[in-house]
């Protein structure tokens, strides 16, 4: 199972615009270079380091929500930062993976809110619940681009890299979603 990156997406600050970009930099334990979080700002920044690094979600989901919703929804207006295709992104919760070179683990899903909502104007708490996407942590950095390949990796894989394992591993967090 492969996927790709479509789109890649940063913000500057909590709140503002989403600006896309063909390529940023995953700095391990910090993020994406130039995003809100990396930089320690981000409506959700209080969360677990693990929580807030990198979000992913799939292009076709967003398009589905968006069909549900009744309203014109861009995988960008979701704010996360990696829109993806062709990779089942739930799967990937509790597990290392890579985007092109870059090594992650899949944290959490990551269910829309209504600051979400605020920003876009549209409801979309209803639409995005169980495709919103997942939250990840940068463990082996370097730069992601459009067109990169999402793989999953063996936990054998990841400690080459250099990511903790057995007991070190770290460990997902279950999101309660609705029905």
């Amino acid at each position: 199972m492969t996927g790709r990156v479509l789109e890649l997406w940063t913000a500057p600050a909590a709140a503002l615009p989403m600006l896309r970009q063909p390529s940023v930099a995953a700095l391990p334990g910090v993020g994406l270079a130039g995003d809100r979080y990396a930089l320690g700002g981000g409506t959700w920044a209080r969360y677990p380091d693990l929580e807030k690094q990198v979000t992913l979600i799939d292009a076709d989901q967003v398009a589905e929500a968006a069909r549900q919703a009744g309203v014109e929804l861009f995988p960008g207006d979701t704010r996360r930062n990696v829109v993806t295709r062709g990779i089942d992104l739930p799967s990937l919760v509790g597990s290392y993976f890579t985007v092109g070179d870059v090594l992650l683990f899949g944290s959490k899903r990551c269910p829309p809110c209504t600051h979400l909502e605020r920003l876009t104007g549209h409801k979309l708490v209803k639409a995005l619940a169980t495709r919103g996407g997942v939250n990840a942590a940068v463990f082996a950095g370097g730069t992601i681009r459009e067109g990169d390949a999402i793989t999953p990796v063996s936990d054998d894989e990841a400690a080459r890299r250099g990511a903790p394992v057995g007991r070190d591993r770290p460990v997902a967090r279950v999101v309660a979603l609705p029905d």
